[in-house]
């Protein structure tokens, strides 16, 4: 079985019913055979197959068995063609063509299936008589080469929504001309410096040249030949276009070309399209070997020989040549047949004229013709490389740009895998943002490859042998990178495997990589990314399921546990499409990938990757519901402190720990709370005394880890509530247990909790010691997390000591780092931080911008215990911007939101609601709060909670007149710290 994007077509007679009726049977059986047999001659003659009769209906496939790259656009021509030929017979029919993905039971099989067969049979049905329907799908693939008119969204019969169709009225002739936006050439100024040279040695000797630019498909060598020809002066230029497929178009460019020289258009009469070829040949010989009128081309291929065709031809490019220096352009020459290239090798050889003969083909005209323009001298050959990474930015900012001026409105840009993905292959480029502008798509990501690519690289792939198909269909269920011993365990009805990766890479498909991850075993990888994807969009989902299975059961025996996130991955695949297809995998394989996916979450969190641990720890409980299972997911959003997450899954593995007596786990969990409700809700008290839970039940258990956590959430609770002496009993304890286990990672965090508790209290050459050995420790760990916190607090530290552009430099760097490991609570505190420091210098503007993104942060995620904080410091920011209004509702919300004893807390908002009360004129009400702000710090010898309400405080006394007053405040600021103002707090 396997899965192609394909085009349908539907044919109905109109009115067969009036036909039988009265008629002579064998009149009406004769009339309806021909036209059975006119429809299938022009499906046929199209590239199409007919995939049954039914009564006086056809339905026709284009693209099964054999995948073309126009198979939309065969469709669409095979229906112009049908209603004519309907029409010959005297009656009428109605079309519906769409395409989509189908189902058929094999590479050679013709009967398909998918929701595409039923749309077209739906649009024949809403079809007029004489009309063709097309549907989007179809639209999308062929469109370029069609002209249609809007027949409006259609409510079609089975159909939850309108379908959008087009009216199919003609079929363009000539190469298509993308729907989508075209940008200037990019990237190509050497081949096209090429080009111009070799015409100017042309013109200058008075000889023809052979120039052929080699590419695959969507590299710009129409855009490179297209944008020379733009350029030219002075010069008569002819193009001609192979087809792959038609009757009588062995020379149909030169058809294409002379018809042009002599102005010869498709509806003149017989006698003057001879006249003006006659005029423009000069010779009535040559007029009549290249007799290329109006239903002529069909003889003459069979009246005239290759050899007299190819005389006439180089006589009239030098007549042509002689009053003017002549380019002929050649499109998809890898389409050619023989007589054809023998004929451009001719004149390349043989005309004595300023000719330029410019041939566009694909690779593989080389298998067909590997001396392709070798041995001659005026002979020119190159390929087109894909585009840089940065000039497929520049192509990218181009068609931008032409979308904006187009419709006024700036265009958001691809994301950067988007880009990597089109890997510097300009069609690519073009149809993702054309896909992207269609799809109104607002993130920058395609959710699927456009119709237009996947169509080109499955006609590529269907054009390979049948074993080559098979073997490349298996690689790309490995991914990219894939290896030989793994195919030939996914293969064993393949042979000689080695011949076939050999023949791939010279149809340039896969490469061959200099190095394999896996000793002993030849790596290979997909040369374009596309190939990869398209190539699996074509296996059915049942072998997916198969082969996914097949190659993780090969990881196990080659590598053990090495690659266990990739057996994981696999193990999952196969797991999800079985599901799918049957409703349930079978236990065996839902049990081995439950239990990889929880060992993969594990490494994950020991290499800090915790988005990548959350989501495999959840799909492993969504196969298993396993206590092991439950407890890494939720130690995943531990770790990316997601307090929501772990309230509700904690507590789970809490109980089922419980049951099945883990009291390790129990307590870990049991820690996790504590830490989510001091985060979230704030509460302190409670806070410990789930934490005082967790450590009596690991009493005289070896877990260094879990003793670690319990501590650490212990005694940041306890330094919440002012308990500074727990604070540093309780860190200590945990450093101890660090320094044991050898964790310089735990080290360096138990460090820098350390230094806080100086920094609290304003003693900063002992925080200074402790934070320089945690960033050593935080180095040689390789810890990002550990690297982050010491980071911080450090940044915290340098701003106490007045150094603000080296503290806003660290808290730039713990915001990277934060995002790249996906814990939002630090990316926010890290963006507070860099809020104050804008403010100490002056720029609040900037600290209200940074300020409100760490509070819509935090808000948005809900975690009330440190909230408090961030909407204190925007308050008092806004209050001193004159935003008094709301500057006062953050305050009273931070008041609210202040946790129970929670004292950095309690002290901000009423700091900022003295900022408030001051900014109002309510003097008196703001210096009751700042001295009960200050009460609060000096009680928890918190000597940095004093600093913002004591420069308060003198701001206060000063502008009342109380200089006194002031006085005796500024001596405290003085005795505290030798900051002349205030500096910063925790948030």
């Amino acid at each position: 079985m396997e899965r192609k994007l394909a085009t349908v077509l539907f044919i109905d007679l109109v009115n067969s019913t009036g036909l039988v009726t009265g008629s002579d049977p064998e009149v009406v059986r004769r009339r309806v055979n021909l036209f059975f047999d006119k429809v299938s001659h022009c499906v046929t003659l199209h590239g199409g197959i007919v995939e049954k009769f039914a009564g006086d209906a056809v339905l026709a496939a284009f693209g099964v068995p054999q995948a073309h790259e126009d198979d939309a656009e065969r469709a669409a021509r095979a229906s112009l063609a049908m209603l004519h030929a309907v029409g010959d017979l005297g009656l009428e029919a109605r079309i519906g063509i769409e395409a989509g993905e189908l189902v058929v039971e094999d590479s050679e099989s013709t009967f398909a299936t998918g929701e595409a067969v039923n749309l077209a049979a739906r649009l024949q049905q809403a079809a007029r008589p004489g009309e063709i329907l097309i549907g989007p799908t179809a639209y999308r693939l062929a469109g370029a080469s069609l002209v249609v008119e809007d027949a409006g969204p259609l409510e079609l019969k089975g159909m939850s929504s309108a379908l959008r169709a087009w009216r199919l009225v003609d079929a363009v002739d000539g190469p298509a001309r993308s729907k989508g936006p075209r940008a200037p050439l990019v990237g190509r100024e050497a081949e096209l410096e090429l080009l111009e040279n070799t015409f100017a040695r042309t013109v200058r000797d008075g000889r023809a040249h052979l120039f052929t630019i080699f590419g695959e498909p969507g590299v710009g060598k129409s855009r490179l030949a297209r944008e020379f020809v733009d350029g030219l002066e002075r010069a008569s230029v002819l193009s001609g276009r192979c087809l792959p497929y038609g009757e009588g178009v062995t020379y149909w460019p030169l058809a294409e070309m002379i018809k042009a020289a002599a102005g010869i258009s498709d509806d003149d009469p017989l006698e003057e399209a001879f006249a003006k070829l006659r005029e423009c040949c000069e010779e009535e010989t040559v007029a009549d070997v290249l007799g290329l009128a109006s239903g002529m081309l069909e003889a003459l291929e069979g009246e005239r020989s290759s050899q007299e065709i190819a005389w006439a031809a180089r006589e009239v490019m030098v007549t042509l040549a002689e009053v003017q220096p002549l380019v002929l352009f050649f499109e998809d020459i890898h389409w050619a047949e023989e007589p054809l290239l023998e004929l451009i090798e001719h004149l390349a050889d043989w005309v004595r004229a300023p000719l330029l003969v410019i041939c566009l083909a694909r690779p593989e005209l080389l298998d067909q013709r590997p001396n392709w323009g070798g041995g001659r001298v005026r002979s020119t050959a190159i390929e087109l490389e894909p585009l840089s990474e940065e000039e497929s930015a520049l192509l990218v900012e181009k068609l931008l740009s032409q979308l904006a001026g187009a419709s006024g409105e700036p265009m958001r840009a691809p994301s950067k895998e988007v880009l990597e993905r089109a890997e510097g292959n300009p069609l690519f480029v073009e149809e993702t943002i054309r896909m992207l502008v269609e799809s109104g798509a607002g993130n920058g990501e395609p959710d699927r490859i456009p119709d237009t690519l996947q169509a080109l690289i499955a006609a590529r792939i269907d054009h390979l042998p049948p074993a080559g198909k098979r073997l490349l269909q298996r690689a790309s269920v490995v991914g990219r990178v894939f290896w030989k011993g793994a195919l030939e365990h996914l293969s064993p009805d393949v042979e000689d495997i080695e011949a076939l990766l050999e023949d791939l890479q010279q149809r340039e498909f896969v490469l061959r990589e200099p190095r394999s991850s896996i000793s002993g075993e030849p790596a290979y990888r997909f040369k374009h990314l596309l190939i990869r994807e398209v190539a699996y969009t074509g296996l059915a989902k049942l072998a997916r399921a198969q082969y996914h299975a097949r190659f993780a059961e090969w990881l196990a025996d080659r590598t053990g546990e090495e690659l266990l996130e990739i057996r994981a991955y696999h193990l999952d695949q196969a797991v999800e499409f079985l599901t799918e297809l049957e409703g349930a995998p079978p236990e065996e394989l839902a049990q081995e990938a439950g239990s990889a996916l929880v060992k993969a979450a594990k490494r994950a969190i020991a290499r800090e990757a915790y988005p990548t641990a959350r989501r495999l720890g959840l799909r492993a409980l969504e196969l298993r519901p396993t206590l092991g299972a439950r407890y890494v997911a939720a130690r995943a959003a531990w770790r990316l402190q997601d307090w929501a997450a772990v309230e509700v899954e904690m507590a789970k593995v809490r109980d089922q720990a419980h049951e099945q007596e883990e009291p390790v786990i129990e307590a870990l969990a049991l820690t996790a709370l504590g830490e989510a409700m001091l985060k979230r809700n704030g509460d302190c008290t409670e806070a410990k005394a789930i934490v005082d839970n967790a450590l009596e039940l690991l009493t005289g258990k070896d877990d260094p880890v879990a003793h670690f956590d319990a501590l650490t959430v212990r005694a940041t609770a306890a330094g919440w509530l002012g308990e500074m002496e727990d604070t540093v009993r309780y860190m200590e304890r945990a450093y101890v247990i660090a320094l044991d286990a050898g964790r310089k990672d735990l080290q360096t965090l138990a460090a820098q909790a350390l230094a806080q508790t100086h920094i609290l209290r304003l003693e900063l050459d002992e925080a200074e010691l402790l934070l320089t050995r945690a960033l050593e420790l935080a180095g040689e760990s390789g810890s990002v997390r550990a690297r982050v916190g010491a980071t911080l607090s450090y940044g915290w530290f340098l701003t106490l000591k007045g150094e603000l552009d080296a503290a806003e430099t660290l808290f730039e760097e713990v915001r990277a780092s934060s995002v790249e490991l996906g814990v939002e609570p630090a990316v926010a505190a890290a963006l507070a931080k860099l809020g104050w420091i804008a403010r100490l210098k002056g720029d609040l503007k900037r600290a209200e911008k940074l300020m409100r993104e760490a509070v819509r942060i935090t808000e948005t995620r809900g975690d009330l215990g440190v909230l408090p904080d961030q909407q204190a410091a925007l308050a008092e920011t806004l209050a001193d911007l004159g935003k008094v209004d709301e500057a006062e509702r953050l305050a009273l919300e931070a008041r609210s939101n202040a946790g129970v004893r929670d004292t950095s807390a309690t002290v901000a908002a009423a700091t900022a609601l003295a900022a408030v009360r001051a900014a109002q004129g309510r003097g008196d009400e703001a210096e009751v709060l700042l001295d009960a702000a200050l009460e609060v710090a000096r009680e928890g010898d918190f000597k940095v909670f004093e600093l913002e309400p004591l420069t308060r405080m003198i701001d206060l006394q000063r502008t009342a007149g109380q200089d006194g007053d002031a006085t005796v405040y500024e001596a405290r600021l003085a005795e505290l710290t030798p900051m002349p103002s205030s500096t910063a707090r925790i948030a």
